[in-house]
């Protein structure tokens, strides 16, 4: 071999293996590697902050765009169907237009590998890109949405979901079938400048890659794990602080802000917010507790709704928050609890009587129950406002679930949601001010039924019922998400679950 042919090779190795060794990278947060794909003239970088739980993508290159990549690229490798989300911005004015920023999923790290990605640019333009085959051109379907800042896109089998939205507002979506990447793939955050002389940096909040339930599980008998999450409800930044793998349910905040309370495997739960720990509450025999369990205003008893088949199904007791043995309040079942009154007199549960579901109340301490509704159709969710002059419930007599308000003598009942989602579970905020409830989608479900793992909201508005709406936060969840009061004692925070079959997702300490 000459020594010019020589020379020619070993810089052509070292170039391939200076393409290639930032695409070996050690793990970074929930990926596993990171690096520039395509032949960049200026190296990108990326960093995960695990206190606040964001990732920040610098990346160069021409675009992303015809037949061939380059971009800097935060990747996971993957098989199967899955969720992947996101909030996520370009940061400063940047240099043109459509620099981007998003999702990926990629057959290989090949620069002009087959792909698709859901993608903003710079100008706001969002869209869904895919490269059906490798080496060939690009395809786009472009979103009605102007400047998303909420990315979602979504694996189901050969069929390709991108869900994206303005925060605050509900998901607009596009799809594409027939993309045939392969079952492993790389999956991912990515930015590209469209300028190889320039960086532009990408910013990735509320990061989550969630695995659905698939086809064969069985509700109620087969669970998916489960991430414990608290939610700021003014800026939607969320964290996850615990996983399970398998399901807990409805975090209730005791009114010291130290503790959470939640249920799983019939046990309830108590979790050190400091300490970042979770102990089992004794309730003695009363160990098949379901996700209709809730404190009183000043936080010193538990009410809990347990499955007594021998009574009809769901029974309501009370016990100590400390712990002992519970009381038992209702005679028969179902009883479902969801509220207590603010002076600890009454108890507000959904029960089942005469084939109809209505919404009763019942003394703490034991007593005749007193019917409250009598609309044919799903009353369910009564919750006490903190002035307990109102009861806030949810229910399907119009055909569409909807969030309702009644005095506390049941009078007086009026809707407060209009109808676009069925809404599900409203719960007030300790200063009075907001409701939070739980929205699923018309197409998934039906009107009177809560499932499991399915894509919901949660969505705020203002107690009076005036106004519009605000989406809080985008997940995968649905039945254990918020059944029952979960507001941090300051108004400020939510907590909630949500669901994945794979957790992917670190926890920060």
């Amino acid at each position: 071999m000459d020594r010019k042919k020589h020379l020619r090779l070993t810089l052509l190795t070292l170039l391939t293996l200076a393409t290639l060794t930032p695409l070996t990278a050690q793990k970074l947060g929930i990926f596993d590697g990171h690096g520039d794909v395509g032949n960049v003239k200026k190296p990108g970088s990326a960093r995960y902050d695990a206190k606040t739980q964001t990732y920040a993508l610098t990346g160069a290159g021409y675009n992303v765009w015809f037949d061939h990549d380059e971009f800097q690229f935060a990747w996971k490798r993957m098989t199967g169907d899955f969720i992947l989300y996101t909030r996520a911005s370009l940061v400063g004015k940047g240099t043109d237009p459509h620099r981007k920023v998003g999702w990926m999923v990629r057959s290989t790290l090949d620069s002009n590998a087959a792909h698709i990605n859901a993608v903003v640019h710079g100008d706001g333009l969002t869209g869904l890109q895919f490269r059906r085959a490798k080496g060939s051109m690009t395809e786009e379907v472009r979103s009605t949405v102007s400047g998303a800042d909420v990315i979602q896109l979504e694996r189901k089998g050969s069929t390709y979901t991108m869900r994206v939205a303005r925060f605050g507002e509900p998901f607009i979506t596009e799809q594409v079938t027939d993309i045939s990447l392969g079952d492993e793939v790389y999956v991912g955050l990515f930015v590209g400048s469209h300028n190889k002389d320039v960086l532009e940096q990408g910013v990735f909040r509320d990061v989550r890659i969630s695995v659905p339930a698939p086809a064969t599980l069985t509700p109620y008998r087969t669970y998916l794990a489960s991430q414990l999450e608290i939610l700021d409800v003014t800026t939607g930044n969320r964290e996850i602080i615990h996983t399970a793998p398998g399901s807990i349910q409805a975090p209730n905040w005791t009114p010291n802000g130290k503790t959470l309370l939640y249920n799983g495997s019939g046990q309830i739960y108590r979790f050190d917010l400091a300490k970042r720990q979770e102990s089992v509450l004794n309730t003695g025999e009363v160990n098949k507790n379901n996700n209709d369990h809730v404190l009183s205003f000043d936080g010193t008893m538990l009410g809990l709704s347990n499955d007594q088949k021998e009574l009809g199904g769901s029974i309501i007791y009370t016990v100590p928050v400390t712990g002992g043995t519970p009381r038992q309040v209702t005679p028969r079942g179902p009883s479902y609890l969801h509220g207590w009154s603010p002076d600890k007199k009454y108890l507000v549960f959904t029960g089942q009587r005469d084939g109809d579901y209505n919404i009763y109340r019942v003394p703490a301490a034991g007593g005749p129950e007193e019917r409250l509704t009598d609309a044919k159709g799903l009353d369910d969710g009564p919750e006490y406002s903190p002035d307990g002059k109102h009861v806030y419930f949810n229910s399907a007599r119009t055909g569409t679930m909807l969030v309702y308000r009644m005095k506390s003598d049941g009078t007086e009942q009026e809707a407060i949601t209009t109808g676009e989602f069925h809404d599900w579970f409203p719960h007030i905020s300790p200063d009075g001010k907001w409701i939070v409830f739980l929205s699923f989608l018309k197409e998934e479900v039906k009107a009177d039924d809560h499932p499991f793992y399915k894509h919901v909201y949660l969505r705020m508005m203002p107690v009076s019922g005036k106004g519009q709406p605000k989406v809080i936060a985008y997940l995968y969840g649905g039945q254990g998400t918020i059944n029952t009061p979960s507001w941090s004692p300051d108004s400020k925070h939510l907590a909630f679950i949500s669901n994945t079959a794979e957790l992917v997702a670190p926890v920060a300490r």
